[in-house]
C-alpha cells in the first residue's frame, strides 16, 4: 500500500503540473493578450505614449512578460551604490526625443539599452506626441522602456515556486528589533487573560504564526501559506486561495483589546496581523492601538467563505443524495421491471435527459410557490435559503446513483457465484445482502471521496440561479473577464482535488473488498 501511495502521489504532482503547464500555454500563447482590456475601464482613458506604457504594465502584471522603465533601471542603480541620488534625479530626465538628451542622459541611456538588449529584452522608447510647441498631447509624455516575454517554463518555475510559503523569523527585512518566535499560554489578544496557547514572530511576516479560538476547527495558523495567484479584476489584488476562503458578510464586532492595552468593540481580527513597514509612524490610530508594524489586519465578518458556502451546500447534498439513492436503486434491482423500477427509470430519464437549468429553473419556480427562498442572502439568519440549492444538487446525484447502483446489481443477480449460492440453499435475502449488496457497491463507493472533495469547487449554474456566494462562480467570472492568476488558480486547485480524490476513492475500494490490494508479494 505505501509503495501504490507514493507512487500514485509521484504520478499525481506530475499530473498537475503538466495541467498547469497547458493551461499556462493556452492562456498565454493561444489567447489574444488584448482581450484583457476589454472589461478595463481605465484602459480607455488613456491615449498615445501613456496607453501604450499602460499596456506592458497590465501585460507585466497578468504574467506576459517582464517589463522594466528606464526611471526602475536607474533607482536599481541608486539602490546598489552605482549611482548617486543627484545623478540619478539629473539623468532621470531624457528628453522628447534622443536628440534633446543631455550628454549625460545620453550616457545612460546607452548603458539601459545594451544591457537589457544583452538579456534579450526589446528596449521601445517612444518620442514625445505634442500638440503645438511645448505643450503635450494627452498621454504624450515620451517613454522608455525595455520588454521581453515570460518564456514558459520560467512562468511555470516561478508561479510552482511562490505556491508554498514557509513565514520564518527572516520573512521581514529592516531593523525590527529582536528577532525571533515566543509561545504562549495566554493570548495577548484576549487581554493575557484567557487561556488560549499562540505561537507569535517577531521578523516573520505574519505576528500569529498559531493561535485557538472557539472557531472550527480552533486551532490556526498563518506559518505555511498557499498562493493560487493572484487576481487581477475577480478580486483585485487578492490570492485565489485568499478568496476562496476569506469570510464574507457584516462586519462583526466584538471587545478588542490591541497590544496597547486600549479595549474597544471592533470588527478587527488581531490573529491576521502582518507587517507593514513604517506604518506605526504614518498613523495617529496605529500609534493609539500597536506598539510595533504589525499593523495591517483583517476583519471578522458574519458569513461563510465561497469555498464554505459551497461544501455547506454541497456536502449535505451528497449525503441527502446517497441516503436517497441507494435504498431507492437497490428497491429498483430487486423489484427490476416492476411498479418501483418503471418509476424510478422514468425519474432517472427525467434528470439525465432534461438541461440541467431548465429543471433547476423548475425547482425554482415550485419553491417560490411554497414560500421558500430563491436567492441567496448572507445577512439572513434563515437556514430555508440552503433548502433550493441542496435540493437542486441532490436530485441530479440521485438519479445518476439510482441509475449505477441498479445497474452493478443486476450484473451481480446474474452472477454465476449466486445461482451457486442458491443452490447451496442460502434464502434470497441472505444472498442479497451478504453477497450481490456487497459487491454492488463496491464501485459506488470508490465515487464518495470525489463527491465530497467536489463539494469544495461548487456547482456553477447550481449557484448563478441562486447568487450562492460560492465558489462554483469564480473560474467562469475569472474566463469571463481573463483573469489569467484565477484561472491557473482555480485550474490548480480543481487537479489536486481530483487526484486526492482518486487516491482516497481507491483506498476506501480497498477497505471495503478485501480482494483488492495495491501491495505485491514476492511468489
Amino acid at each position: 500500500m505505501g509503495k501504490y501511495l507514493l507512487k500514485r502521489i509521484l504520478h499525481g504532482i506530475v499530473s498537475v503540473i503538466i495541467v498547469v503547464a497547458c493551461v499556462m500555454v493556452m492562456v498565454y500563447t493561444l489567447l489574444d493578450r488584448n482581450l484583457i482590456f476589454a472589461q478595463d475601464p481605465n484602459y480607455s482613458h488613456q491615449s498615445n505614449n501613456q496607453k501604450v506604457a499602460y499596456k506592458y504594465e497590465k501585460w507585466e502584471d497578468f504574467g506576459y512578460l517582464d517589463y522594466v522603465t528606464y526611471a526602475d533601471y536607474l533607482q536599481e542603480l541608486t539602490d546598489n551604490g552605482e549611482l548617486d541620488e543627484d545623478t540619478r534625479a539629473e539623468a532621470v530626465s531624457f528628453g522628447k526625443t534622443a536628440d534633446n538628451d543631455s550628454e549625460l542622459v545620453k550616457q545612460y541611456v546607452k548603458k539601459f539599452k545594451n544591457e537589457y538588449k544583452a538579456k534579450g529584452y526589446k528596449v521601445v522608447r517612444l518620442d514625445a506626441v505634442m500638440l503645438s510647441g511645448k505643450k503635450f498631447a494627452n498621454g504624450g509624455q515620451q517613454q522608455l522602456f525595455a520588454y521581453k516575454d515570460l518564456p514558459l517554463i520560467n512562468r511555470l518555475g516561478s508561479y510552482l515556486h511562490n505556491l508554498i510559503t514557509v513565514d520564518n523569523i527572516h520573512s521581514v527585512e529592516g531593523d525590527i528589533g529582536k528577532r525571533g518566535i515566543s509561545f504562549t499560554l495566554y493570548d495577548p489578544v484576549y487581554g493575557g487573560e484567557k487561556f488560549s496557547p499562540a505561537i507569535i514572530g517577531n521578523g516573520t511576516q505574519h505576528k500569529y504564526l498559531l493561535y485557538c479560538d472557539s472557531k472550527f476547527p480552533f486551532i490556526h495558523q498563518n506559518l505555511v501559506t498557499i498562493s493560487l495567484g493572484t487576481s487581477y479584476s475577480v478580486t483585485t489584488g487578492i490570492d485565489v486561495f485568499t478568496s476562496m476562503t476569506r469570510t464574507q458578510g457584516s462586519y462583526v464586532s466584538s471587545e478588542i483589546t490591541y497590544p496597547t492595552g486600549l479595549t474597544e468593540k471592533s470588527a478587527d481580527d488581531l490573529h491576521t496581523a502582518t507587517y507593514l513597514s513604517g506604518s506605526l509612524e504614518s498613523s495617529m490610530a496605529y500609534e493609539d492601538r500597536f506598539t510595533d508594524d504589525y499593523t495591517n489586519i483583517d476583519t471578522v465578518k458574519g458569513g461563510l467563505s465561497k469555498m464554505g458556502y459551497s461544501f455547506v451546500i454541497g456536502i449535505i447534498a451528497v449525503i441527502l443524495s446517497y441516503l436517497i439513492a441507494v435504498p431507492l436503486g437497490i428497491g429498483m434491482a430487486r423489484k427490476k421491471d416492476k411498479l418501483v423500477d418503471k418509476i424510478g427509470t422514468i425519474y432517472i430519464v427525467f434528470i439525465l435527459a432534461v438541461p440541467s437549468l431548465a429543471y433547476i429553473f423548475l425547482f425554482k419556480a415550485i419553491g417560490a410557490k411554497m414560500g421558500l427562498p430563491i436567492t441567496f442572502d448572507m445577512e439572513s439568519g434563515s437556514k430555508l435559503m440552503f433548502v433550493l440549492p441542496i435540493i437542486s444538487l441532490a436530485l441530479p446525484q440521485v438519479a445518476d446513483l439510482m441509475k449505477w447502483l441498479r445497474r452493478y446489481m443486476i450484473d451481480q443477480m446474474n452472477a454465476d457465484y449466486v445461482k451457486f449460492a442458491r443452490a447451496s440453499g442460502l434464502t434470497e435475502n441472505e444472498i442479497f445482502f451478504k453477497h450481490i449488496s456487497k459487491n454492488a457497491l463496491i464501485p459506488i463507493v470508490h465515487g464518495i471521496p470525489a463527491s465530497v472533495l467536489g463539494a469544495l469547487i461548487g456547482a456553477i449554474i447550481t449557484e448563478r440561479v441562486y447568487s450562492v456566494p460560492g465558489a462554483g462562480n469564480l473560474l467562469t467570472e475569472a474566463i469571463s473577464k481573463y483573469d489569467n492568476g484565477v484561472i491557473i488558480g482555480v485550474t490548480l486547485f480543481y487537479a489536486v482535488l481530483s487526484i486526492i480524490s482518486i487516491i482516497l476513492g481507491d483506498i476506501l475500494m480497498s477497505l471495503v473488498d478485501p480482494r483488492i490490494s495495491f501491495s505485491t508479494k514476492d511468489r
